[in-house]
C-alpha cells in the first residue's frame, strides 16, 4: 500500500523546507540579483519542485506550493492494473474478410495482359 501525504496547504509547509534560489532568465536585473526563485523539498517523500517562472518571490512560492500538491496527488494516485485482452473469433474472421475483399480490389486494378 502506497504511503499517505496530505497535499492541504498547512501541512505542506509544515512538511517542506523552503529555500531561496537566484532565478537566472529574462527578467531584469532585479531577477538576476535578488533571491526570487523557490526549490521546496517534501522531506516526508523527497519530492522537489521548483518555481523561477516570476520576478517575485511571494508568486513563485505560491507557485512551488501548487506544483508540489499537484506531484503528491500524482504519486498517490491508485493505477488501475491493466487486464491483457485477446480479439474474439468473429472478430478476426471479419477483419481477415476485410483483407481478403481488399485483395480481390486491388487484383482488380491490375491489367489483363499480365
Amino acid at each position: 500500500m502506497a504511503q499517505y501525504y496530505p497535499t492541504d496547504r498547512d501541512s505542506l509547509e509544515r512538511d517542506s523546507d523552503i529555500e531561496f534560489i537566484i532565478a537566472g532568465g529574462p527578467g531584469g536585473q532585479n531577477r538576476n540579483k535578488v533571491e526570487t526563485g523557490v526549490r521546496l523539498t517534501h522531506r516526508p517523500s523527497g519530492v522537489t519542485v521548483t518555481a523561477t517562472e516570476r520576478r517575485s518571490q511571494h508568486a513563485n512560492r505560491e507557485m512551488a506550493f501548487t506544483r508540489l500538491a499537484q506531484r503528491l496527488q500524482d504519486l498517490q494516485r491508485v493505477r488501475t492494473p491493466r487486464r491483457p485482452t485477446r480479439p474474439t473469433k468473429a472478430s478476426r474472421e471479419r477483419r481477415l474478410n476485410a483483407k481478403r475483399r481488399t485483395s480481390l480490389l486491388k487484383g482488380q486494378r491490375s491489367s489483363a495482359t499480365d
